[in-house]
């Protein structure tokens, strides 16, 4: 039997008693550690890909755990395949791991459950690597990511640019939505790349954490465990905390990722109003129990802001479409070149990003240019945002890991609330406009028009700045 790397250690403080302090003196030959923790949910299509992307890594995590959490598919019976001990030959050298699973069973703490199980057993290393279940990453962004955060001790943690794999995916629809989360992904990851590569959120898909930052964020904040269960996002809240406890929270320009994407409507929606209306749990000043509520942290400063760039999005499509059809109804509307010049500008910003991108494929470039794709997307973006803001001003307590849970196994239909919601809204609007004197109607498109074009023009100027901002190089 091979020995360990800490029997290896013990043996040589055996051996060299007179060597071995001057040996942890001399930083220049430490090599630090990564302990990996994968939590996994029914992740028996995905977890032999993970696994292998990780030990096929040029820099391999010292340790690997699987743990295995209220599924009902194959994921232990799959992961046990890479469980024990494994040396490999890399470019950096000879290295060795040893894969663990851990089939932890029901647990009520979900996801987070998992990464706090996972954390105690790799909280005496030096970073802790947080891999989702269905994250494959790029051979060399462990050792991307290692090779910064050991370069600045200011780092408490750092990301990879995520982006999904859409090459096994089928069907005309999911190929769409995969699409549309590709560009929503590039979007994201270069705003936070021209933001002097500050993370508002390290994403738990593929992460490192220095374990430092991790304890003192859990001595800042009275906890226990670094992830707490009463937030629908924990990696946004831990972020949060990191930045608070005065650590940078970093992008890495070169370690890339591919995450599971959503292929269904009902799934898309789940996991984006879970996203959305964690975040706004964390912006509304408030309203958890466990924090003061900042509003104008550095990280959910960004959050507000996109937050009203939807709003704006929203108001005018929605504003727009309906001064248009009751234009017409009176036949009022006129005409107007200056109104082409918004979606010009939308094409072109959608092309830069999709031209942006590593990865583009020709759907990529096409979701862009034909403009109908990416707005057909947006109204779809609209719904799970207000969605997100109708269940929280609703007061009524979800559970929104659940549910999303239940939207990806095929259940659900919650989906349809916004479009059977808009179809009634339609109605009535119609139903009222169409009683209203023609003066009345006349003085609504007078007011109306005017305030559409003032909010278009000042999204549009928005975008030509976007359009012509340097991008220094990143591609996403």
């Amino acid at each position: 039997m091979n020995d360990s790397p800490r029997d290896l250690v013990l043996a040589s403080d055996h051996q060299f008693p007179d060597d071995f302090e001057s040996v942890l003196d001399d930083t220049s030959t430490h090599r630090s550690t990564i302990g990996c923790v994968i939590p996994a949910y029914n992740e028996e299509e995905s977890i032999a890909d993970v696994l292998a992307g990780l030990l096929n890594q040029t820099r391999v995590p010292d340790v690997i755990h699987v743990v295995v959490n209220n599924t009902t598919d194959a994921t232990v019976k799959l992961a046990s395949q890479y469980a024990g001990p494994h040396e490999l030959h890399t470019e950096l050298g000879e290295q060795f791991t040893e894969v663990f699973v851990h089939d932890i069973g029901k647990n009520p703490d979900k996801k987070v459950g998992a990464l706090n199980y996972g954390y105690s057993l790799v909280e005496g290393y030096d970073y802790l690597l947080g891999v989702d279940g269905d994250t494959v990453a790029d051979r060399r962004a462990v050792e991307y990511l290692e090779s910064e955060a050991v370069s600045d001790s200011r780092i408490g943690g750092i990301s990879a640019i995520y982006s999904i794999d859409e090459s096994p995916i089928k069907g005309f629809l999911a190929k769409f939505l995969i699409t549309g989360q590709r560009s929503q992904f590039a979007a994201f990851n270069l705003h936070n790349l021209l933001r002097g590569r500050n993370m508002a959120v390290l994403g738990g898909q593929f992460s490192i954490f220095s374990t430092q930052a991790l304890r003192d964020v859990m001595r800042e904040n009275r906890q226990r465990t670094p992830w707490v269960k009463d937030s629908e996002v924990e990696d946004s809240l831990l972020s949060l905390q990191i930045k608070s406890a005065g650590y940078l929270t970093k992008i890495s320009p070169f370690a890339r990722a591919d995450v599971g994407g959503m292929t269904t409507l009902r799934a898309l929606d789940a996991q984006q109003v879970k996203w959305t209306y964690g975040a706004i749990e964390l912006m509304w000043p408030g309203q958890r129990g466990d924090t003061k509520g900042q509003p104008f942290h550095p990280n959910l400063r960004v959050r507000w802001l996109e937050h009203f760039d939807m709003l704006m999005n929203m108001f005018v499509r929605i504003a727009f479409v309906t001064l248009l059809a009751a234009s017409l109804s009176i036949g009022a509307f006129v005409f107007s070149y200056w109104w082409l010049v918004p979606p010009v500008v939308a094409i072109a910003l959608n092309t830069r990003m999709a031209l942006t991108m590593k990865n583009r494929s020709a759907r990529d470039i096409l979701f862009g240019l034909l403009l109908f794709p990416a707005e057909i997307y947006m109204w779809i973006r609209c719904s799970h945002f207000l969605r997100s803001w109708a269940r929280f001003l609703s007061r009524k307590k979800v559970d929104n890991w659940a549910l999303q849970a239940k939207a990806e196994r095929g259940g659900g239909f919650g989906h349809w609330v916004p479009l059977i919601g808009a179809v009634a809204v339609v109605a009535a609007m119609v139903a009222v406009w169409l009683m209203l004197p023609i003066m009345v109607q006349s003085t609504i498109l007078w007011i109306g028009w005017p305030i559409v074009g003032v909010i278009t023009v000042v999204q549009t100027l928005s975008m030509f700045v976007k359009l012509i901002r340097r991008q220094n190089g990143f591609t996403v």
